[in-house]
């Protein structure tokens, strides 16, 4: 289990975020045990009377049972007493996010609709490919930064996600390609090798929540990805890109998208309060950074606007010296968007620009355009079908599963 400081004392009750207090006439869930780290674990364990000597083993206990076993109910942690198991369920929750819609795509891509609390969902995406699977999760429930390019960013922000919310997303995706083991039989290939924080929202403007299921996620004896297996995805918060290095680690991308600041505050807004220099030197000066820990910097080709040979070639002397890679994305179309995607020949000559110059410039392939889960389409799907229409559904996977 991965060793780190708690930020505050366990305060068990307080952990519940988004969940209504002010309305004494509200039922508020139990606190959930998932997300939290080694230290509040033992803390909750201990709010419940266990001795301080046992807190360690026990939450250990919990730790493998939530995240190499995969367990869904207490009653299935069969090496923890009886006892401890119904004070557990009379206190707290293991809940994951409920899915609303599952949408599987031509190419294998998968996109669900996750229900967080009654009319507050994200989507989650998993990419399957020959060599990996990677999973692309939601930090926020909407987008505050409206890049002009991104349907996501047309979604009002209406809040951060509970590092609960965030890890729930993996552990639906493993429940829902049955990654988990199951007694007397070898474990499963792990099909989520890779996590990526590219989905719903800006992570480093909800930073505590993401770091700490990002530190579980890559966590050794939790769901055990590896540091260099997760990807945080930034648009550009400077302030708290240090931080993001120094506290969790992970590899670093820059939705970058322009070589220049006027473009740039046009396609990604939050330029005009962090410009490129001010972006650029944060990547220099990125905690980790080497060519084994490069920066990927992602971007959008959007037909006209940001593609010509000249573009390519500021490209280049922009990230002069930063350990780095560009994944070249073509723009994903979406309704009523002002942007088209550019030629397929101009996106090679571009890569080919960028690609001489020393820098790797792989093409990302578009996956899962037929449902709108490819980068920069994620919208919550409940904002166009009616409520009745997502209770039936639900109700016939419930059906289909018995």
């Amino acid at each position: 289990m991965a060793s780190r400081e708690s930020d505050h004392k366990l305060n068990i009750r307080d952990r519940v975020e988004g969940q209504p207090t002010s309305d004494a006439s509200l039922i508020v869930p139990a606190p959930s045990l998932i997300g939290l780290s080694p230290e509040a674990l033992q803390d909750a364990v201990g709010s419940l009377g266990v001795a301080e000597k046992s807190r360690r083993m026990r939450a250990r206990q919990l730790w493998n049972w939530f995240y190499a076993r995969g367990a869904h109910d207490f009653d299935e942690m069969t090496s923890i007493s009886k006892d401890l198991r119904s004070e557990l369920a009379a206190n707290f929750s293991m809940a994951r996010p409920k899915i609303v819609d599952t949408q599987i795509s031509n190419d294998g891509t998968r996109k669900w609709l996750l229900q967080l609390a009654p009319h507050v969902e994200v989507e989650a995406v998993y990419i399957p490919e020959s060599d990996r699977g990677t999973l692309c999760i939601s930090s926020q429930v909407g987008c505050t930064l409206n890049c002009s390019f991104c349907h996501t960013g047309t979604q009002p922000w209406v809040r951060n996600l509970s590092a609960a919310e965030i890890v729930g997303q993996i552990l639906v995706a493993r429940d829902e390609l049955e990654e988990w083991p199951t007694p007397n039989q070898p474990a499963p290939a792990r099909r989520i090798t890779n996590v990526v924080m590219m989905g719903m929202g800006e992570p480093l403007f909800n930073f505590d929540n993401v770091r700490d299921a990002l530190l579980l996620a890559a966590d050794g004896e939790g769901i055990a990805l590896g540091k260099r297996r997760v990807t945080l995805s930034t648009s550009g918060v400077v302030p708290m890109m240090k931080r993001a290095g120094d506290e969790i680690g992970c590899m670093l991308a820059i939705s970058l998208h322009a070589v220049n600041d006027d473009l740039r505050d046009e396609l990604v807004p939050i330029n005009r309060k962090y410009p490129l220099a001010e972006l650029l030197d944060a990547c220099r000066n990125y905690p980790g950074v080497s060519n084994a820990r490069r920066i990927t910097f992602e971007y959008v080709m959007l037909k006209g606007v940001n593609d010509s040979k000249a573009d390519a070639k500021a490209l280049v002397q922009l990230i002069k010296g930063i350990p780095a890679k560009i994944n070249l994305i073509p723009f994903n179309p979406w309704p009523d968007s002002p942007y088209e995607c550019s030629d397929w020949d101009q996106i090679e000559s571009f890569g080919d620009i960028v690609n001489r110059a020393g820098y790797a410039s792989p093409i990302r392939t578009p996956r899962g355009r037929d449902i709108d889960a490819a980068c920069g389409q994620l919208k919550s799907a409940s904002r166009k079908k009616r409520a009745s229409e997502l209770r039936r559904d639900a109700e016939q996977r419930e059906k289909n599963k018995n």
